[in-house]
C-alpha cells in the first residue's frame, strides 16, 4: 500500500508539473516558489497548535485544488500558479513522508512520525 501512496503522489507532482508548464512563467518560477508554502511552519512560534492549523491549511491539497480551478475558472494565471505551486509542493512532501501535523508536535504527521527517533538504551 505504501508503494501505491507514494506512486500516487509523483503523479499529482507530475501533473502539477504539467500545469505549470501550460503557465506563462518562466520555468525557473516553480523551483523558486517551491519553499514557499513551508514559511507556514512560523505558526510554531506561537505553539503546536497554531502551528499545526497553519501548516495543515497551506498543505492542504484541497487548497491547492481550489486555487487552481479558481484560476482556471477565471483565467486568473496568478490563483492557477499559486494552486499549482502548493500541489505540487504537497504531493511532493508527502512522496518523502512528511504529512499533515498533529497539534501534539511538528513530528506527529498523518503518516507517522517524523526526525530522528532516540536509540534504545544498550
Amino acid at each position: 500500500m505504501k508503494t501505491l501512496l507514494k506512486v500516487e503522489e509523483l503523479a499529482e507532482a507530475l501533473l502539477a508539473i504539467l500545469v505549470f508548464a501550460h503557465l506563462p512563467y518562466p520555468w525557473w518560477w516553480l523551483p523558486a516558489l517551491f519553499l514557499l508554502p513551508d514559511l507556514s511552519m512560523l505558526g510554531y512560534l506561537a505553539g503546536s497548535r497554531t502551528g499545526a492549523f497553519f501548516y495543515n491549511l497551506l498543505h492542504h491539497k484541497a487548497l491547492a485544488l481550489l486555487l487552481g480551478a479558481a484560476g482556471w475558472i477565471m483565467d486568473h494565471h496568478l490563483l492557477l500558479l499559486a494552486g499549482t505551486v502548493l500541489l505540487f509542493h504537497s504531493a511532493f512532501d508527502r512522496l518523502l513522508g512528511y504529512g499533515l501535523k498533529y497539534a501534539t508536535g511538528f513530528q506527529h504527521t498523518h503518516l507517522g512520525e517524523i526526525g530522528r527517533h532516540p536509540a534504545p538504551a544498550a
